[in-house]
C-alpha cells in the first residue's frame, strides 16, 4: 500500500494559478484542467465517510474531479480498464512497438491537437495493418492497441503512440494463425519510412482542406510555400519507430498496460519540493542509461508545461485497430484462439480469459493506527453539509 506524497500537482496550481494567468493565457481545455485538479478530493465535490477496518477510526473523504489528467485519480481508472481488456488479451508473446512524431512538427500539434494527434493514430495504425499484411513480412490481419502520449520525462513536447501489439495474426482466409519471429516482429526502418510517407500525405491533406490553423510562431506556415517547405524537410529526415523486444504472455501485459494506459505528463510522487516560487521533481534520464535526476523549473513554467499535454475535451487517446477493433472483434478473438489451440511447436502461456477477476476500490491506510485500511462506509455527503457554516446572526433586542 503506497502512501499518499507528500507535494501534489493540486498544491502547485492552488499556490501560482494566479502568477501562471498573469503571464500565460490557457485555452478553455487547460482552464477545465485546471479547475478539476485544485477542486479534486476537496469538499467542492462532496464526499463519503470512511471508516478504518481495524480501529474503527472514521473520517470524511471527498470526492475525485475524475478528470483524466488529474495525477490522483487514475489509479482505480486503470484497474478497472485493465479488467475490461482481459478478454481482449491473446496467449501469444507481445511486442511494444514506438511510433515518434518529430519534433520539427510537435508545434503544429501544440496548436491543432484535434487533428494532428487524429492523424497520429490513423497513420500509425494504417503503417501496421498494411506492413503486417504484406506476404513478405509477415502475411497477416493483425490486431493492436496503440495509446498517446505528449511528454517527456521532463514535461516537454513530445508526441509519440504506444503500440503492444501480438506476435502474429490471422491468415487473410482466416483459416490459421500466422506466428511472427519470437524474436522480431516487423522490420523498424520499413515502418518508419511508410510511417513517415503516410503522415506527411495526410497532413498536407489536412493543409489543403483547410483544417490547420496556425498562430504565433507558426503563423508563416499559413502560406502554402513555406507549409510545403517544411513537410520536404520532414521527409528528408529519419522518423524515430523503436520496436521493444517481446515480453512475455497476457498477463505480463496487463502489468506492462498498466504502466502507460492512464499515465499522465507527471505523478505526484516524482514531486519533490516547492519553495522560493520553484517547484523541483524528479525524472530519469534516458540519454545516461535512465540515471535518476532532479529538475527545479519556475512554478509558473511548471505549469505551463504540464498544460501541455492536456487533450481536446472527448478525444479517445487509447484506440484498438484490426483484430481488436470493436466490430465483430469478440468472434475475431474466439476464432484466434480456436486456431492457437490445435497450433503445434508453441510455448504454452496462460488463456487470459480464464483469468479475468474482480476490481475492488483500494483504499489507503488509517493515518490513526497505521495498520487497518480505510473503507468506504456510505455516501454521498453533499458540499451543503461539508462546508463551514456560517457564524449564527446577531440577535435583534
Amino acid at each position: 500500500m503506497s502512501r499518499r506524497p507528500r507535494l501534489e500537482v493540486a498544491e502547485v496550481v492552488r499556490n501560482y494559478d494566479q502568477a501562471y494567468r498573469e503571464r500565460y493565457r490557457p485555452s478553455p481545455a487547460q482552464s477545465r484542467v485546471l479547475r478539476a485538479i485544485t477542486q479534486c478530493r476537496t469538499g467542492v465535490l462532496g464526499g463519503h465517510v470512511q471508516a478504518c477496518d481495524h480501529c474503527g477510526e472514521r473520517q470524511i473523504s471527498y470526492n475525485s474531479c475524475r478528470n483524466r489528467h488529474c495525477p490522483k485519480c487514475q489509479g482505480s481508472q486503470t484497474a478497472r480498464w485493465l479488467e475490461a481488456q482481459q478478454p481482449h488479451l491473446l496467449p501469444v508473446p507481445y511486442f511494444h512497438v514506438v511510433f515518434t512524431l518529430p519534433q520539427a512538427l510537435a508545434p503544429l500539434a501544440l496548436q491543432n491537437p484535434r487533428v494532428v494527434y487524429g492523424l497520429l493514430f490513423r497513420a500509425v495504425s494504417r503503417t501496421l495493418l498494411e506492413v503486417a499484411a504484406n506476404p513478405r513480412h509477415l502475411g497477416a490481419t493483425i490486431g493492436f492497441l496503440a495509446v498517446l502520449h505528449t511528454w517527456g520525462q521532463t514535461l516537454t513536447h513530445h508526441p509519440h503512440l504506444h503500440c503492444v501489439v501480438p506476435a502474429g495474426g490471422l491468415s487473410p482466409d482466416g483459416s490459421r494463425w500466422v506466428s511472427s519471429s519470437p524474436h522480431f516482429f516487423l522490420p523498424v526502418r520499413v515502418l518508419s519510412r511508410l510511417f513517415r510517407g503516410k503522415f506527411l500525405a495526410l497532413l498536407r491533406e489536412a493543409f489543403e482542406s483547410g483544417r490547420l490553423r496556425f498562430h504565433g510562431a507558426l503563423k508563416p506556415l499559413a502560406n502554402r510555400s513555406a507549409f510545403l517547405g517544411l513537410v520536404s524537410k520532414a521527409r528528408g529526415t529519419e522518423w524515430v519507430v523503436y520496436a521493444k523486444r517481446p515480453f512475455g504472455g497476457p498477463r505480463t501485459v496487463l502489468k506492462y498496460l498498466a504502466r502507460y494506459t492512464h499515465r499522465v505528463a507527471i505523478s505526484n510522487h516524482r514531486l519533490q519540493s516547492m519553495e522560493g516560487g520553484q517547484v523541483s521533481f524528479c525524472y530519469k534520464d534516458y540519454a545516461r542509461g535512465r540515471r535518476p535526476r532532479s529538475m527545479r523549473l519556475e512554478a509558473t513554467e511548471f505549469i505551463r508545461r504540464f498544460l501541455l499535454h492536456a487533450l481536446p475535451k472527448g478525444f479517445v487517446r487509447i484506440r484498438r485497430y484490426g483484430l481488436l477493433a470493436n466490430a465483430q472483434c469478440a468472434e475475431r478473438l474466439a476464432l484466434c484462439r480456436k486456431l492457437l489451440v490445435g497450433l503445434k511447436d508453441r510455448d504454452p502461456i496462460e488463456d487470459p480469459s480464464t483469468e479475468i477477476t474482480s476490481y475492488e476500490p483500494e483504499g489507503y491506510r488509517c493515518p490513526s493506527c497505521e495498520m487497518g485500511i480505510m473503507r468506504r462506509l456510505h455516501g454521498p455527503i453533499s458540499w451543503a453539509v461539508l462546508r463551514p457554516r456560517p457564524p449564527p446572526r446577531p440577535v435583534s433586542s
